[in-house]
């Protein structure tokens, strides 16, 4: 079978750093994220991934068909996987599914990117009210931890501009 229908519960860790995955995967509901676990044991979130969308593609989030990333569900979460291989070779028989194979990197690297820049360049209030433009009611969705992770702000702070931010 070429597609493999995947489900996981709220805080499964579907891909674990270090561990072999030749799989990609498209998000048909729910939310997930990358991280990595920093030496004071605290995750680290480095992407968002929301349903209707792919994750980061096998060939850039592994080295060598090993993970470096973890990834966990922050809801429950619907997958369709296939094998990496397979993909690839769909890619090279069929110029559709290699036009969205090359816009899916694409939009990958255009997303870390700005994602860098954004810490480098953008106070945490401008890097709070661009992530609610991109990721429009994310907030009640997920734990607000991951989003200030993600921001690269504590937890107290993000309390902060939330509450900055409402009057």
């Amino acid at each position: 079978m070429l597609l493999q229908l995947e489900t996981f519960e709220k805080g499964d860790v579907f891909i674990q750093r270090n561990k072999r995955n030749e799989k990609e995967y498209f998000i048909l509901s729910g939310v997930c994220k990358s991280y990595l676990i920093s030496p004071d044991g605290e995750e680290i979130t480095i992407s968002l991934f929301t349903e209707n969308s792919i994750i980061s593609p096998q060939s850039t989030r592994t080295s060598g068909n090993t993970s470096n990333l973890n990834f966990k569900a922050l809801t429950n979460l619907e997958l369709v996987s296939m094998n990496a291989k397979e993909f690839e070779s769909l890619m090279i028989e069929n110029m559709e599914i290699r036009h969205f194979g090359n816009t899916v990197l694409q939009n990958e690297l255009i997303s870390k990117v700005d994602k860098e820049i954004g810490l480098a360049s953008m106070t945490a209030k401008e890097r709070l009210i661009e992530f609610r433009k991109k990721y429009r009611l994310l907030e009640n969705l997920i734990p607000h931890t991951d989003i200030a992770s993600y921001l690269g702000i504590t937890n107290i702070s993000l309390s902060r501009l939330r509450k900055d931010l409402s009057k």
